[in-house]
């Protein structure tokens, strides 16, 4: 190769006597060009920031620029970049044209083609330059121009027009997935801030709900304890008077009888004597109403084994001594369990004072890993026999109220889940023994 032609490959014009210098200008002159786009590129693709329209406008400017167009124009093809706006811009006479209505005829010749998709990057244009806009190698618009009269368009020109169109359309993309980020970011950042106070907003109603549990257990064992008070304070009002009746009785019978001559004093003293256990026995009783009337809402509710021991003090006839003990570890119960069970403990003990002799009652509650057991014993005369009979028989028929106690208790143990037996007790009465399967169903408590 001679060296001619050497010259010619790497400065891109032919060495001669007349030529030489001319082309040697118009490539000294292209190479200035592209450079000055080079960095009007790089200026142009650093503003994705600011949105995809900066982008485009920028673009667009330093293309028009390149090749001193006359127009310019960037098009996006239909359904490519489908997040890109705007779609199409125009330069012409300085101005930025979206409305195609306005666009001079060659150029809208141009962006039928451009929005097509695909089309051919060789298709020959009427009038001016066109350029593919591609992305992982598929076109997705591209870039028209009419360069200024005398403008001498090279292919190192369509290359940095090519160059342009590259890039704006990974910048676009770029463009998009950054806002779509930071909305995305925004969206989470209000999710999240939304999430922490409902967070916030769901345990304050949780605090709320359960000190109103609370609230509502203590109502319920205050008012289970009042109402066996309240209930046993009926029933004791009617054996006192039955007792202060016949002990009148008695006496009145007793001073009829020592006005007439010749009266047994033996046998009036022994009158005397039963009038005078009945007014002590009715004394007690008295005593027992009263406290249950006066020991009310003044107290704090507690545990199931604190409910026990206050119950156990509202049967306070001094002939009758209650006893609780509380084994194994205490596991916390509904409260309409524990209201349950408070009243077939309550009304266990009444039955004890009112229809047994006896001087004993012993209420044991055991904690077991699988259970409850709960079992009310007393040292009276009673017949667990005689008992378990008119159990059965009250599930069979209406005794009109006899026994209604001993349903009532059973009725209440098989809401819980659990059985109700009646035995011999230890002591030599009669024993009531509850077993509640464990963990308690809440609906059904």
């Amino acid at each position: 190769m001679t060296t001619e032609n050497y010259l010619g490959a790497l400065t891109g014009v032919r060495s001669g006597k007349r030529s030489f210098y001319p082309e040697y200008v118009r490539t000294a002159e292209r190479l200035e060009r592209a450079v000055g786009a080079l960095d009007r590129i790089s200026r142009a693709l650093v503003r994705t920031g600011e949105g995809p329209r900066a982008l485009v406008e920028a673009v667009v400017r330093a293309a028009a620029e390149h090749v001193q167009a006359d127009w310019l124009l960037f098009a996006v093809a239909d359904g490519a970049l489908r997040a890109a706006r705007p779609r199409f811009l125009l330069l012409t006479g300085g101005e930025l044209v979206e409305d195609e209505r306005l666009f001079p005829p060659d150029a809208l010749a141009h962006l039928r083609i451009l929005r097509s998709r695909p089309w051919e990057a060789g298709d020959p244009a009427e009038s001016g330059v066109r350029v593919p806009m591609t992305l992982d190698c598929e076109p997705v618009g591209g870039i028209a121009a009419r360069p200024a009269p005398g403008m001498d368009i090279a292919d190192t020109d369509l290359a940095v027009l090519r160059v342009l169109a590259n890039q704006a359309a990974v910048a676009l993309h770029n463009s998009y997935l950054v806002h779509a980020t930071m909305q995305l970011r925004g969206r989470t950042e209000a999710l999240s801030e939304a999430a922490e106070q409902q967070a916030r907003d769901l345990a304050a109603r949780n605090a709320e709900l359960q000190e109103t549990q609370r609230r509502l257990i203590e109502v319920m064992q205050r008012q289970a304890l009042d109402d066996e008070r309240h209930r046993i304070a009926r029933e004791l009002h009617d054996s006192v008077t039955q007792d202060v009746l016949s002990a009148g009785m008695m006496i009145e019978i007793c001073r009829a009888e020592m006005t007439e001559p010749g009266a047994d004093l033996a046998a009036l003293r022994e009158k005397l004597t039963g009038a005078k256990d009945l007014t002590r026995h009715a004394v007690e009783r008295l005593r027992a109403a009263i406290y249950a009337l006066h020991h009310s809402e003044s107290e704090p509710s507690g545990s199931l084994p604190v409910l026990l021991e206050r119950l156990s003090t509202v049967h306070l006839p001094t002939d009758l001594t209650v006893s609780v003990s509380v084994h194994g570890e205490p596991v916390p119960l509904p409260g309409e369990a524990e209201h349950s069970l408070l009243r077939i403990t309550g009304e266990a003990l009444f039955n004890t004072v009112m229809h047994t002799n006896a001087a004993r009652a012993r209420i044991r509650l055991d904690y077991r890993a699988d259970s409850i057991r709960l079992s009310i014993a007393d040292d009276g005369d009673g017949d667990p026999a005689q008992l378990r009979r008119m159990l059965r028989l009250s599930s069979a028929t209406d005794l009109a109220g006899a026994h209604r106690g001993l349903a009532n208790m059973r009725a209440r143990t098989e809401e819980l889940g659990g059985t109700l037996s009646i035995r011999r007790s230890r002591i030599g009465g009669i024993l009531l023994l509850l077993e509640i399967p464990l963990p308690l169903d809440t609906e059904a408590a």
